[in-house]
């Protein structure tokens, strides 16, 4: 974490200087310090994480794949004339028994436009659509089949 933070810092400020490197280093410490000590953050979440890193950049990557199909269905239903709403609510299980992979899934359905997460209790999820062919396959999507693949 401490790395990443650093690496931030860098990014953000544009430049590297001496004065940048060292007020990051200190910054960085004093923020991982917290990180760490008053938020309860371990550093074998740090080992998960790059553990998983190519899992999550997948995901990442397949997220705005999907994010793109759905706007361009949406604005479908927008423009055509013959294509209207039809809103539907469907219930799905995940089979996802991390707590956080669930609520990565909620999310990502949240951020595809066209559906939401109304409603997300453990592996239960009430999804509203824009149109009842978006509900279609919610429930084998490639966000759960990546999501298995995760090693905590």
């Amino acid at each position: 974490m401490f790395i990443l933070f650093f690496a931030l810092w860098l990014i953000f400020n544009g430049r590297i200087t001496v004065e940048i490197v060292i007020l990051g280093l200190l910054i960085t410490a004093l923020v991982s310090f917290v990180f760490y000590r008053m938020l309860g953050y371990k550093l074998a979440y740090d080992r998960i994480i790059i553990r998983n890193l190519p899992l999550f950049i997948l995901y990442a990557l397949n997220l705005v794949r999907e994010i793109f199909i759905a706007a361009f269905a949406v604005i479908a239903v927008v423009w055509k004339p013959g294509k209207k709403p039809d809103p539907v609510l469907i219930e799905i299980h995940s089979g996802l028994n991390d707590p956080f992979s669930n609520v990565v899934l909620a999310n990502s359905i949240t951020l595809t436009p066209g559906t939401y997460t109304v409603l997300q209790e453990g592996d239960r999820f009430v999804i509203h659509c824009l149109r009842r062919e978006f509900a279609d396959n919610v429930d084998t999507s490639s966000f759960i089949h990546i999501l298995r693949k995760l090693r905590f």
